[in-house]
């Protein structure tokens, strides 16, 4: 189960780093509030839905799986589509992140066309260290996690230091104009992810028993991880004005020196690799599922001696690597748009099985019978929706975000037609 817990931590978080921003546009009571309140309505429904599905339907592809039985392979198809177009977004955030630390502390690193080949060495490492295994990248998420958090233990004992000797100053934000929208639209995006660990199913052992638990455990780890540093940094009266992407490691050069800065940066840069491989080997079974279900080219499927889909791996890392030059808040917009919808299709698939299927064995059940179900649901939409209204004035080029994403989910219907058609034709030949 620890690696699965590990996995999942860094499916959803990796850590402290992207909280920035939140802070930022909020101040620190604000932030501290999302921080507390958000995971009631948008992780723990969804951690539940998941807790119930994977251990009722352990099957690889986990998501794509459980909308696919429900409502069929139409919408089976535009789980797949949405999730994978998602990614494209999501995956390139990580090694963004990655470089806007570095530059805090060696800008000459990430001066020019250096920030895009350190962006691609990300995911050509997560890509190699996928090749050997889910099992290694477990057990490596494990030891990742330790590492990547252990200069925010320091900052926390820096911290209470200088509170129990000098006394706490609370600040005020400093903030000129607070951005409630687009610090919840971040919120959210550091609070999402909990439904990919489902893919890897068959190869968990006991996925009955252990995906409800890496849920609960996952879910308690990242807010402590979330929480704690936030209140250290307001605690010592650093100013919320001060925070943008990379300033954990600036806080941490004020309360110890340049070597927790230094240490803070390449923390962070454990915490990117960490991320992105932990995502790398749950999205790349998605492909693969689907291919061996005739609803993508069955060149996906080869596996190589470890059970890796290894053509899936290679041909997912060259789509990510791609989207390295967009900008990280045209990212989360995108990001969270996609997103949502395969998440609302994953609930109705809940809701849908719960009526469908009532004598499948479920090991854990979603609280409250279908009407548990439905309400699970409720909490997510409101938020979606307002992404959706958040990201309205958001544009991706010329483009706004919204018809960007709106055109890519419009494209899943005409990709299954095709696709369906194609398959027609090889089966009459």
């Amino acid at each position: 189960m620890l690696p699965l817990v590990g996995a999942t931590y860094f499916m959803v978080s990796g850590g402290p780093y992207g909280l920035e921003d939140i802070i930022g546009m909020a101040g620190f009571g604000p932030a501290l509030l999302l921080l507390a309140t958000v995971p009631l309505f948008w992780s723990l429904p969804t951690a539940l839905m998941v807790g119930e599905l994977a251990s009722a339907i352990p099957d690889e592809g986990g998501f794509y799986v459980w909308v696919r039985r429900a409502l069929g392979s139409f919408w089976g198809f535009q789980e797949g589509w949405l999730s994978l177009a998602a990614s494209i977004f999501d995956m390139a955030i990580y090694p963004t992140t990655f470089t806007l630390y570095l530059g805090r502390v060696f800008p000459e690193l990430v001066a020019g066309r250096r920030a895009f080949l350190l962006k691609l060495s990300i995911v050509l490492i997560a890509t190699l260290w996928n090749l050997r295994g889910a099992g290694r990248v477990g057990r490596g998420s494990v030891r990742l996690m330790v590492v990547s958090l252990s200069p925010f233990v320091v900052l926390l004992g820096a911290a209470l230091w200088r509170c129990l000797h000098g006394g706490l100053h609370l600040q005020g934000s400093g903030i000129a104009t607070r951005d409630m929208a687009g610090a919840l639209s971040v919120t959210m995006w550091n609070y999402m992810g909990w439904d990919n660990a489902s893919t890897i199913a068959q190869e968990v052992e006991n996925p009955q028993r252990n995906y409800p638990r890496a849920m609960l455990f996952s879910a308690l780890a990242v807010m402590l991880v979330y929480m704690l540093p936030l209140l250290a940094v307001w605690g010592v009266g650093i100013p919320a004005s001060r925070f943008s992407t990379g300033a954990w490691a600036d806080a941490a050069s004020l309360l110890a020196g340049g070597w927790l800065a230094m240490a803070v940066v390449l923390a962070g840069s454990l915490d990117g690799l960490g991320t992105f491989n932990a995502l790398t080997l749950t999205l790349t079974r998605l492909p693969s599922a689907m291919a061996e279900d005739g609803l993508l080219p069955r060149m996906l499927t080869p596996r190589n001696s470890r059970g890796v889909p290894w053509v899936s791996v290679l041909v997912c890392a060259t789509c990510w690597a791609l989207a390295l030059t967009l900008t990280f808040e045209r990212l989360i917009s995108i990001d969270l748009v996609l997103y949502g919808a395969a998440l609302l299709l994953e609930f109705a698939a809940l809701i849908a099985l719960r009526m469908r299927e009532p004598g499948l064995t479920r090991p854990f059940r979603v609280p409250g019978g279908l009407a548990g179900c439905i309400a699970c649901g409720v909490g997510p939409t409101a938020l979606i929706g307002f992404a959706l209204y958040a990201a309205r004035d958001e544009h991706l080029g010329r483009f706004p975000a919204l018809l960007v994403a709106s055109a890519i989910a419009i494209a899943g219907p005409v990709v299954y037609l095709l696709s369906s058609f194609r398959a027609r034709t090889a089966a009459a030949e």
